[in-house]
């Protein structure tokens, strides 16, 4: 990470504590580097400029929240969706239907037929997906009708597992998509594409943190052979379009950008070349390599104490912001920033500790035993490398409210400007989503439910 942009964040926590965005009252906050949002998208168009055209979607699920979506669009980078919400997400966002796709594993037919409406992308998951296609586009023909958007197959090319299994999408066994290498399958997708003249797309997605380059790239080469042989039985490119999916994998080690964007295209045009010219258009999807480390979560520390000769730093960060951490530490450490209660960098000698989030189980840590500053009450951690997943998709345990979210940017006078992004949650609304509407429901002194 360039210097420039580690010290945008360590203005930035300086800037929150002055203007009290972390303090006592709000403990606990989230920040994203607007212009490092904005860098990461150009350098991924860069990356994979060339003669094909190029649709980069930034996976929805990685940052939920509308302003980032209308951010990326506005760097020409549409939307991957995964469910009615995050659909909604995108809309509500201005991402234009033809810069979105609509990928899910369970798609309803109200889904699939509001997207065949709208002009979105459809990847289809399954044989009997693709059966509910062919009812909608029969219908959509019959009423004199185009099928209405790009339709698509969804491959598991079955080339193995990362080094998390829960990360890994092109397993032998894998829910998402049709196993190619199963008995029969691929004979069968090339019939199925051969009798649907309006099937032009495919898509494979092998995983994401875990996953190593190679076997990304060795998914792609095995999906556009397909997309090859497709074409040939068919005498003519029904195949136009191969969705590479994203998945690009995060260093959480450290502040370099590694595996890059640019080092992951030059891989796939050494592995794939007949992809890069100009033949098909390629669409991405990428999520957590763009917005990870241009985010990062600032609490306060509230108590410090020792446990069987460990000192353990109290936070206002744990589960309920970094959840895949405190439950699969090993797969998903965080970097820890140490600040004082002023938001300055502390210097102070090192002094091996665990970092403690506020929920009531053991196993709420976002540090073991690891070797920072010595904590005290009312400074400030910081969890680095947060901007994908952390805070756009809360854990609401122990009726945590979600934390503030906002942008940061440098302004006019070299000062840190923000703008609020997603306002912190209310208790009262904590209270309200938790049914206090229907008090009274399961004693008998409540109203009944609708038709009941």
């Amino acid at each position: 990470m360039v210097p420039d942009t580690v010290a945008r964040r360590q203005e930035a926590v300086r800037a929150a504590v002055r203007e009290e965005l972390l303090g006592p009252e709000t403990p606990v906050v989230a920040l994203l580097d607007v212009k490092g949002i904005r860098e990461s998208a150009r350098q991924l168009h860069a990356a994979f400029a060339g003669p094909s055209p190029v649709l980069h979607t930034f996976a929805v699920k990685a940052a939920s929240l509308v302003p980032v979506l209308e951010l990326l669009a506005e760097e020409q980078i549409g939307a991957e969706v995964a469910s009615p919400g995050e659909l909604a997400l995108a809309r509500a966002a201005g991402v234009p239907a033809a810069r979105t796709v609509l990928d899910s594993p369970a798609k309803t037919p109200a889904e699939l037929r509001d997207a065949l409406e709208t002009g979105v992308a459809v990847n289809a998951d399954n044989p009997q997906e693709l059966s509910r296609l062919d009812a909608l586009v029969a219908g959509r023909t019959a009423a004199g009708q185009a099928p209405g958007a790009p339709l698509g197959l969804r491959i598991n090319p079955q080339v193995g597992t990362g080094s998390i299994d829960a990360m890994s999408t092109a397993t032998a066994t894998s829910k998402f998509g049709v196993a190619l290498r199963d008995e029969g399958a691929e004979q069968w997708i090339v019939d199925s594409f051969l009798s649907r003249p309006w099937l032009t797309r495919l898509h494979s997605h092998t995983g994401s943190q875990g996953v190593p380059l190679e076997l990304m790239a060795e998914s792609v080469r095995v999906v556009y052979e397909l997309a090859e042989r497709i074409n040939r039985e068919a005498g003519r490119q029904q195949i136009d379009t191969v969705d590479i999916g994203g998945g690009l994998p995060v260093n959480f080690a450290g502040d370099e950008t590694d595996a890059s964007f640019d080092t992951y295209a030059r891989l796939l045009r050494r592995t794939v070349p007949g992809l890069f010219d100009g033949r098909y258009t390629v669409v991405t999807e990428f999520g957590r390599s763009l917005l990870a480390k241009q985010g990062f979560i600032a609490a306060l520390v509230e108590y410090t104490k020792t446990s069987g000769g460990r000192r353990i730093a109290v936070t206002h960060a744990g589960a309920q912001v970094a959840t895949r951490t405190a439950f699969a530490p090993e797969a998903w450490p965080l970097r820890v920033g140490a600040f004082d209660a002023k938001g300055a960098p502390k210097h102070t000698p090192d002094l091996v500790q665990d970092v403690a989030g506020p929920c009531c189980f053991a196993g709420d840590l976002v540090a073991r035993e690891r070797a920072l500053p010595e904590l005290a009450p009312g400074d400030v951690v910081t969890l680095w490398d947060t901007g994908a997943y952390y805070f756009s998709t809360p854990f609401q345990y122990n009726s945590l409210p979600r934390p503030a979210v906002y942008g940061f940017r440098r302004g006019g006078d070299g000062g840190t400007r923000f703008s609020l992004v997603r306002a912190a949650q209310r208790i009262e609304e904590v209270v309200a989503e938790s049914g206090a509407a229907q008090r009274g429901a399961l004693t008998g002194s409540g109203r009944p439910a609708p038709g009941r």
